[in-house]
């Protein structure tokens, strides 16, 4: 759908008469990641999952600044509206769980529960989003300069994706990875670095709509992270998922399905429609 300054790419699964659940990919990831995970909650919500800025088949318009979170996020906000979706459920991984955060603390109107998957509020200090901010130039700079399937063996080197890599199907989904575009990569990897994204600790503390938080118990750093989320606020809650790391999604799929619907269920569904039903 073509907006003022983005061309998103999207698909819709299930039934229009069900809750609309919207899907948020990670870095490198494309509107596909959570397409076993849609397969299965398809049967109870209608599910929208979008190709975010700078991957799969979304394009970009203006400029680099609409690479950034604030302006991604006023994108999507955009785009329910013009696609009659007054309100919905959210979900969002890594990268896609840190703006999802941003739309539930900006747009809390449209969102009535959300998912957020080993997701964080962003850094607290100014020295360390300088240095994260530094180093993900870096890493920007190395995907426009080498081979794209090297610098994926790479990314997937980082103890985060221990348990990712050693998959059955990692292969196939590095195969996926291989359809994006470096450049717009990093783009998205400079404009979206934890390092420049608005840090939303102070502002979680007023949030009232029902977050879950849910972290591989083998993903300390994320654990840790999350725990102190659930500190600062009674409306989230947290989801600490056996045997997994980072991507829970992909390697916990059951699981990360099962956690979803109990959480709907136990928060209700109030408000989840589109405008025309």
């Amino acid at each position: 759908m073509n907006l003022n300054n983005y061309k998103f790419n999207y698909f819709f699964r299930g039934s229009p008469e069900k809750p609309v659940i919207v899907f948020l990919h990670g870095f490198m990831g494309n509107c596909h990641s959570f397409d076993a995970a849609i397969l299965s909650l398809s049967k109870d919500f209608f599910c929208l999952s979008i190709d975010l800025p700078g991957h799969g088949q979304t394009q970009v318009i203006g400029g680099d600044q609409y690479y950034t979170i604030p302006k991604i996020a006023h994108g999507l906000v955009e785009l329910l509206n013009q696609l009659k979706i007054s309100q919905c459920l959210l979900t969002g991984y890594s990268m896609g769980g840190r703006i999802a955060l941003y739309l539930t603390i900006y747009f809390p109107d449209h969102f009535s529960q959300v998912i957020l998957e080993s997701a964080s509020p962003g850094l607290k200090t100014p020295q360390e989003r300088t240095e994260r901010l530094k180093n993900d130039h870096q890493l920007a700079q190395e995907l426009e300069t080498t081979e794209f399937a090297l610098f994926l063996d790479k990314w997937y080197d980082n103890k985060l994706f221990v348990l990712f890599k050693n998959h059955p199907d990692f292969k196939r989904v590095l195969e996926k990875r291989l359809n994006n575009n470096p450049v717009e990569l990093a783009k998205a990897l400079r404009n979206c670095s934890t390092g420049l994204q608005p840090s939303l600790w102070e502002k979680i503390q007023h949030n009232e709509i029902p977050i879950l938080l849910l972290v591989g118990e083998l993903d300390q750093k994320f654990i840790a992270i999350n725990q102190e989320m659930v500190n600062l606020s009674q409306s989230i809650t947290i989801e600490i998922i056996e045997d997994c790391d980072h991507n829970i999604h992909f390697g916990k799929v059951d699981n990360f399905v099962e956690t979803i619907r109990q959480f709907v269920v136990s928060g209700g569904v109030k408000g989840c429609k589109l405008d025309n039903e």
